[in-house]
Protein backbone atom coordinates (compact mmCIF):
# COMPACT_ATOMS: atom_id res chain seq x y z
CA UNK A 1 0.00 0.00 0.00
CA UNK A 2 1.41 3.38 -0.95
CA UNK A 3 1.66 6.26 1.68
CA UNK A 4 -1.07 8.10 -0.02
CA UNK A 5 -3.29 5.32 0.57
CA UNK A 6 -2.17 4.85 4.06
CA UNK A 7 -3.32 8.73 4.44
CA UNK A 8 -6.40 8.62 2.89
CA UNK A 9 -9.50 8.93 4.95
CA UNK A 10 -12.85 9.87 4.72
CA UNK A 11 -14.59 13.35 4.78
CA UNK A 12 -17.26 13.94 7.25
CA UNK A 13 -20.43 16.05 6.21
CA UNK A 14 -22.89 17.11 8.06
CA UNK A 15 -26.55 17.62 6.78
CA UNK A 16 -28.51 19.91 9.34
CA UNK A 17 -31.19 22.02 9.41
CA UNK A 18 -32.79 24.58 12.05
CA UNK A 19 -36.28 23.63 11.69
CA UNK A 20 -37.85 20.47 11.04
CA UNK A 21 -39.23 19.39 7.78
CA UNK A 22 -37.38 21.23 5.40
CA UNK A 23 -36.45 18.34 3.77
CA UNK A 24 -33.33 16.99 5.21
CA UNK A 25 -32.97 13.76 5.55
CA UNK A 26 -34.56 13.34 2.50
CA UNK A 27 -31.35 15.48 0.92
CA UNK A 28 -28.47 13.25 3.23
CA UNK A 29 -30.24 10.24 2.00
CA UNK A 30 -29.97 11.42 -1.85
CA UNK A 31 -26.96 13.18 -1.45
CA UNK A 32 -25.33 10.02 -0.12
CA UNK A 33 -26.24 7.76 -2.54
CA UNK A 34 -25.08 9.78 -5.43
CA UNK A 35 -21.92 10.24 -4.18
CA UNK A 36 -21.99 5.75 -3.83
CA UNK A 37 -23.09 6.18 -7.68
CA UNK A 38 -19.94 7.94 -8.13
CA UNK A 39 -18.19 5.17 -7.12
CA UNK A 40 -16.86 6.65 -3.54
CA UNK A 41 -17.48 4.64 -0.54
CA UNK A 42 -20.12 6.03 1.10
CA UNK A 43 -21.57 5.82 5.15
CA UNK A 44 -24.65 7.52 6.09
CA UNK A 45 -25.23 8.29 9.97
CA UNK A 46 -28.67 8.79 11.07
CA UNK A 47 -27.47 11.58 13.95
CA UNK A 48 -30.99 11.82 15.26
CA UNK A 49 -30.37 9.44 17.62
CA UNK A 50 -33.53 8.92 19.64
CA UNK A 51 -35.96 9.71 16.55
CA UNK A 52 -33.97 8.20 13.23
CA UNK A 53 -35.44 7.29 10.39
CA UNK A 54 -33.08 6.63 7.83
CA UNK A 55 -33.30 3.15 7.59
CA UNK A 56 -37.39 3.97 7.66
CA UNK A 57 -36.75 6.15 4.33
CA UNK A 58 -34.76 3.29 2.98
CA UNK A 59 -37.09 0.13 3.39
CA UNK A 60 -34.36 -0.97 5.76
CA UNK A 61 -34.93 -3.23 9.19
CA UNK A 62 -31.76 -2.69 11.08
CA UNK A 63 -31.53 -5.45 14.51
CA UNK A 64 -29.02 -2.62 16.04
CA UNK A 65 -28.65 0.77 16.56
CA UNK A 66 -26.04 3.15 17.44
CA UNK A 67 -27.36 3.49 20.68
CA UNK A 68 -25.57 -0.05 20.85
CA UNK A 69 -22.34 1.58 19.42
CA UNK A 70 -22.02 4.78 22.28
CA UNK A 71 -23.19 1.82 25.30
CA UNK A 72 -20.29 -0.35 24.50
CA UNK A 73 -22.24 -3.33 23.69
CA UNK A 74 -21.65 -3.78 19.93
CA UNK A 75 -18.51 -2.57 17.56
CA UNK A 76 -19.31 -0.54 14.54
CA UNK A 77 -19.19 -2.81 11.81
CA UNK A 78 -21.67 -5.28 13.45
CA UNK A 79 -24.03 -2.08 13.39
CA UNK A 80 -23.80 -0.75 9.75
CA UNK A 81 -26.33 -2.52 7.34
CA UNK A 82 -26.33 -2.19 3.52
CA UNK A 83 -28.14 0.24 1.66
CA UNK A 84 -28.46 0.84 -2.43
CA UNK A 85 -25.13 1.21 -4.23
CA UNK A 86 -23.59 -0.64 -1.70
CA UNK A 87 -24.23 2.84 0.61
CA UNK A 88 -23.76 1.78 4.33
CA UNK A 89 -26.38 3.10 6.92
CA UNK A 90 -25.60 3.49 10.62
CA UNK A 91 -29.30 3.82 12.12
CA UNK A 92 -30.14 5.28 14.83
CA UNK A 93 -32.74 4.58 17.74
CA UNK A 94 -36.54 5.30 17.01
CA UNK A 95 -38.34 5.95 20.16
CA UNK A 96 -34.75 6.04 22.59
CA UNK A 97 -35.21 9.18 24.66
CA UNK A 98 -31.76 8.64 26.79
CA UNK A 99 -30.07 8.97 23.30
CA UNK A 100 -31.65 12.63 23.01
CA UNK A 101 -28.83 13.44 25.65
CA UNK A 102 -25.75 11.55 25.15
CA UNK A 103 -23.45 11.56 28.07
CA UNK A 104 -19.50 12.45 28.13
CA UNK A 105 -18.79 9.40 27.77
CA UNK A 106 -20.77 8.24 25.30
CA UNK A 107 -19.93 11.02 22.97
CA UNK A 108 -16.82 10.03 23.44
CA UNK A 109 -17.50 6.38 22.32
CA UNK A 110 -19.78 7.62 19.57
CA UNK A 111 -16.34 10.06 17.99
CA UNK A 112 -13.94 7.39 18.16
CA UNK A 113 -16.17 4.83 16.25
CA UNK A 114 -16.49 7.74 13.65
CA UNK A 115 -12.46 8.45 13.25
CA UNK A 116 -11.96 4.86 13.26
CA UNK A 117 -14.32 4.17 10.36
CA UNK A 118 -12.64 6.97 8.34
CA UNK A 119 -10.21 4.63 7.02
CA UNK A 120 -13.05 2.62 5.47
CA UNK A 121 -14.68 5.60 3.64
CA UNK A 122 -14.28 7.92 1.16
CA UNK A 123 -17.33 10.07 2.50
CA UNK A 124 -19.03 9.72 5.91
CA UNK A 125 -22.69 11.83 5.56
CA UNK A 126 -24.05 12.80 8.93
CA UNK A 127 -27.75 13.19 9.34
CA UNK A 128 -28.64 15.54 12.47
CA UNK A 129 -31.72 16.32 14.05
CA UNK A 130 -32.88 19.67 13.13
CA UNK A 131 -32.35 22.29 15.66
CA UNK A 132 -29.77 23.44 17.92
CA UNK A 133 -29.58 21.13 20.95
CA UNK A 134 -26.59 19.45 22.08
CA UNK A 135 -26.38 16.68 20.02
CA UNK A 136 -26.76 18.76 17.26
CA UNK A 137 -24.26 21.25 17.78
CA UNK A 138 -21.05 18.55 18.77
CA UNK A 139 -22.14 16.71 15.96
CA UNK A 140 -21.62 19.42 13.45
CA UNK A 141 -17.71 19.93 15.73
CA UNK A 142 -17.35 16.60 14.32
CA UNK A 143 -17.60 17.23 10.40
CA UNK A 144 -15.17 19.11 8.27
CA UNK A 145 -18.04 20.51 6.07
CA UNK A 146 -21.58 21.55 7.07
CA UNK A 147 -24.02 21.58 4.26
CA UNK A 148 -27.54 23.67 6.30
CA UNK A 149 -30.54 22.92 4.63
CA UNK A 150 -33.55 25.27 4.13
CA UNK A 151 -36.90 26.34 2.67
CA UNK A 152 -38.20 29.45 1.71
CA UNK A 153 -40.53 29.39 4.63
CA UNK A 154 -39.79 32.55 6.82
CA UNK A 155 -39.37 30.38 9.93
CA UNK A 156 -36.84 28.20 8.23
CA UNK A 157 -34.34 30.77 6.92
CA UNK A 158 -34.41 32.23 10.24
CA UNK A 159 -33.90 28.93 12.07
CA UNK A 160 -31.15 28.18 9.73
CA UNK A 161 -29.24 31.59 10.35
CA UNK A 162 -29.86 30.63 14.22
CA UNK A 163 -28.09 27.48 13.69
CA UNK A 164 -25.57 28.94 11.76
CA UNK A 165 -24.90 31.66 14.99
CA UNK A 166 -25.02 29.03 17.45
CA UNK A 167 -22.30 26.74 15.51
CA UNK A 168 -19.85 30.13 14.68
CA UNK A 169 -20.24 30.80 18.45
CA UNK A 170 -19.29 27.26 19.29
CA UNK A 171 -16.15 26.82 16.94
CA UNK A 172 -14.67 29.45 14.44
CA UNK A 173 -13.91 26.39 12.14
CA UNK A 174 -17.03 25.63 10.95
CA UNK A 175 -17.43 25.93 7.22
CA UNK A 176 -21.27 26.16 6.15
CA UNK A 177 -22.65 25.72 2.75
CA UNK A 178 -26.49 26.52 2.07
CA UNK A 179 -29.08 24.02 -0.19
CA UNK A 180 -32.27 26.02 -0.59
CA UNK A 181 -34.95 22.18 -1.01
CA UNK A 182 -38.36 22.69 -2.19
CA UNK A 183 -38.49 26.13 -4.58
CA UNK A 184 -39.61 26.81 -7.96
CA UNK A 185 -36.71 27.93 -9.53
CA UNK A 186 -33.33 29.24 -8.47
CA UNK A 187 -33.63 32.52 -8.18
CA UNK A 188 -36.02 31.86 -5.44
CA UNK A 189 -32.79 29.40 -4.15
CA UNK A 190 -30.57 31.98 -4.52
CA UNK A 191 -32.84 35.17 -3.13
CA UNK A 192 -32.98 32.89 0.09
CA UNK A 193 -29.26 32.78 0.12
CA UNK A 194 -29.06 35.84 -0.26
CA UNK A 195 -31.60 36.95 3.10
CA UNK A 196 -29.16 34.12 5.35
CA UNK A 197 -25.98 35.33 3.85
CA UNK A 198 -26.49 39.08 4.17
CA UNK A 199 -27.28 38.57 8.04
CA UNK A 200 -24.26 36.77 8.51
CA UNK A 201 -22.30 39.12 7.17
CA UNK A 202 -23.43 41.90 8.87
CA UNK A 203 -24.19 40.69 12.31
CA UNK A 204 -21.76 37.73 12.63
CA UNK A 205 -18.76 39.14 10.55
CA UNK A 206 -18.77 35.38 8.65
CA UNK A 207 -20.23 34.20 5.04
CA UNK A 208 -21.64 30.91 4.15
CA UNK A 209 -21.19 29.33 0.36
CA UNK A 210 -24.34 28.41 -1.62
CA UNK A 211 -24.68 25.00 -3.10
CA UNK A 212 -27.54 25.27 -4.58
CA UNK A 213 -31.60 24.57 -4.84
CA UNK A 214 -33.89 21.68 -5.24
CA UNK A 215 -36.57 22.42 -7.35
CA UNK A 216 -40.17 21.24 -5.32
CA UNK A 217 -40.69 17.87 -7.54
CA UNK A 218 -43.62 15.71 -7.05
CA UNK A 219 -41.28 13.00 -8.09
CA UNK A 220 -39.90 13.35 -4.28
CA UNK A 221 -42.72 12.42 -3.04
CA UNK A 222 -43.18 9.48 -4.56
CA UNK A 223 -39.69 8.06 -4.13
CA UNK A 224 -40.11 8.87 -0.79
CA UNK A 225 -43.39 6.84 -0.59
CA UNK A 226 -41.74 3.50 -2.50
CA UNK A 227 -39.42 4.01 0.54
CA UNK A 228 -36.47 4.51 -2.31
CA UNK A 229 -33.68 7.63 -2.73
CA UNK A 230 -35.20 9.60 -6.00
CA UNK A 231 -31.53 9.22 -7.46
CA UNK A 232 -32.34 5.63 -7.81
CA UNK A 233 -36.32 5.69 -7.92
CA UNK A 234 -36.30 8.29 -10.84
CA UNK A 235 -32.81 9.84 -12.01
CA UNK A 236 -34.17 11.54 -14.48
CA UNK A 237 -36.61 14.25 -12.71
CA UNK A 238 -35.63 17.88 -12.36
CA UNK A 239 -35.04 17.00 -8.43
CA UNK A 240 -33.13 14.05 -8.98
CA UNK A 241 -30.78 15.71 -11.41
CA UNK A 242 -30.24 18.60 -8.72
CA UNK A 243 -29.11 16.41 -6.32
CA UNK A 244 -26.56 14.49 -8.18
CA UNK A 245 -25.31 17.75 -9.21
CA UNK A 246 -24.89 18.20 -5.69
CA UNK A 247 -23.17 15.70 -4.97
CA UNK A 248 -20.72 16.18 -7.74
CA UNK A 249 -20.15 19.92 -6.09
CA UNK A 250 -19.42 18.01 -2.40
CA UNK A 251 -17.36 15.19 -4.47
CA UNK A 252 -14.66 18.09 -4.98
CA UNK A 253 -14.59 19.09 -1.52
CA UNK A 254 -10.86 18.80 -0.18
CA UNK A 255 -9.58 19.85 2.74
CA UNK A 256 -6.26 21.33 3.43
CA UNK A 257 -3.84 24.26 5.29
CA UNK A 258 -6.76 26.69 4.37
CA UNK A 259 -9.62 24.55 5.55
CA UNK A 260 -12.16 23.04 3.05
CA UNK A 261 -12.23 24.54 -0.10
CA UNK A 262 -13.65 23.26 -3.83
CA UNK A 263 -11.43 21.76 -6.64
CA UNK A 264 -12.07 22.83 -10.33
CA UNK A 265 -13.88 20.31 -11.87
CA UNK A 266 -13.60 19.02 -15.25
CA UNK A 267 -16.34 17.53 -17.05
CA UNK A 268 -18.46 17.97 -20.00
CA UNK A 269 -19.42 21.62 -21.51
CA UNK A 270 -23.11 20.25 -21.04
CA UNK A 271 -22.45 20.01 -17.21
CA UNK A 272 -21.94 23.33 -16.56
CA UNK A 273 -25.19 24.75 -17.95
CA UNK A 274 -27.09 21.86 -15.98
CA UNK A 275 -25.11 22.90 -12.82
CA UNK A 276 -26.30 26.47 -13.78
CA UNK A 277 -30.17 25.22 -13.16
CA UNK A 278 -29.23 24.03 -9.59
CA UNK A 279 -27.04 26.49 -8.35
Amino acid sequence: MTDSAKLKRAMVLAVTSGKGGVGKTNLAINVSVALARLGHRVAIVDGDFGLGNVDVMLGLTPQSHVGHIITGERALEEVLVEGPRGLKVLPAGSGVQPLAALTSDQRTRFSVALEQARSAFDFIVIDTAPGIGNNVIELLQLAHYVLLVTSLDPAALVDAYALAKVLWRTTDRADIGLVVNGVKDGGEGRLAFRQIDRAAARFLGRNLRYFGHIPDDPAVRDAMLNQAPLVEHLPQTPASRCFRLLANRLATLTTGPGGVRLLPVAGPAGCAAEVSQCA
